[in-house]
């Protein structure tokens, strides 16, 4: 009997040595995909000071890009989900006051932190749709800037932090998404060109351009026929194509729904999975813009 037990603790020992071992492999992988240093030169932008581009940069801040719905109305910062012993996440204070990043970022940090996902000290930014803001144009980004630049200061401090068992489960890639990356510095081309945005109009080339710098493909998929849950509690992105198609909604029940979050058939979307708050900002010829882009991915796809 002592025999037994005594190969039983052998081999529970063996188990814990081994779940030490692995754990400290991955959580020093987490800590370097954390720690890494991108070494991006942005490309340059004009940042504007007129009023019109700092309205325009407020019109694509609070409905398109999504930068309020996260930093805050104030983009003075929040805290935007708390794991207890794992990591809290934070959108970062963007104003110049205590805390924030406006006193110390120059033009060229701005860029590099919307447009590539890194900060001013090199390090990749977490949960930051970079991927997607790399489709912006320098005019649009640059506007986006600008905005960001004028905003009064607020003196708030709130920091990210991922913790040991946090930075295992980055090691583990656990907190990876194709469709959300934790690290958007880790899949963008940082050579890539700007893009040229088309002349702003009710059209499908238009919506094709307001689509591709927000985050639609996020929850719906590239041809906005549906996707897989960005996280296990939320439900699957819905088809939204398929609305579109023939005997589907009209163009004026979609942008019914983005302005009031009720769908022609009486549902209410719900704001945490769609932000239809967020979208129903959006003018009439941007909401047709897309509509009209919509319903050209469905044609595509039969």
């Amino acid at each position: 009997m002592k025999r037994v037990l005594r190969w039983i603790g052998l081999g529970l020992a063996g188990v814990i040595v081994i779940a030490v071992v692995t754990g400290a492999v991955f959580h020093q992988k987490g800590t370097r995909r954390l720690q890494a240093r991108f070494d991006v030169q942005p490309l340059t932008v004009p940042i504007p000071t007129d009023s019109p581009a700092v309205e325009r940069g407020r019109h694509l801040a609070g409905s398109l890009a999504l930068c309020n719905a996260c930093h805050g109305d104030s983009l003075s910062g929040q805290v935007l989900q708390t794991e207890p012993g794992m990591m809290t996440l934070a959108a970062p204070n963007l104003t110049a006051g205590r805390g924030g990043s406006g006193a110390r970022y120059s033009d060229a940090d701005y860029v590099r932190a919307i447009r590539h996902g890194v900060n001013a000290d090199g390090r990749g930014l977490l949960i930051m749709h970079s991927n997607v803001y790399n489709n912006l144009s320098r005019d649009d980004l640059g506007a986006i800037v600008a905005y960001v630049k004028s905003v009064p200061p607020i003196d708030n401090v709130v920091a990210t932090e991922v913790k040991l068992l946090g930075r295992v489960l980055v090691g583990l890639g656990l907190f990876d998404n194709d469709a959300l990356p934790l690290i958007s510095a880790e899949v963008i081309d940082h050579e890539r060109p700007f893009v040229e945005s088309p002349e702003p109009g009710a059209n499908a080339e238009y919506g094709k351009y307001l689509m591709s710098v927000t985050v639609c493909a996020m929850c719906h998929g590239n041809d906005l026929r549906g996707g897989p849950p960005i996280d296990p509690t939320y439900p699957p992105g819905p088809n939204v194509a398929f609305r579109a198609e023939a005997n589907g909604w009209t163009e004026q029940e979609f942008i019914n729904a983005m302005r009031t979050g009720v769908t022609p058939d009486g549902r209410t979307l719900n704001q945490e999975w769609m932000p239809w708050n967020v979208f129903g900002k959006l003018t009439d010829e941007e909401l047709t813009a897309l509509w009209r882009h919509v319903q050209v991915l469905a044609q595509a796809a039969g």
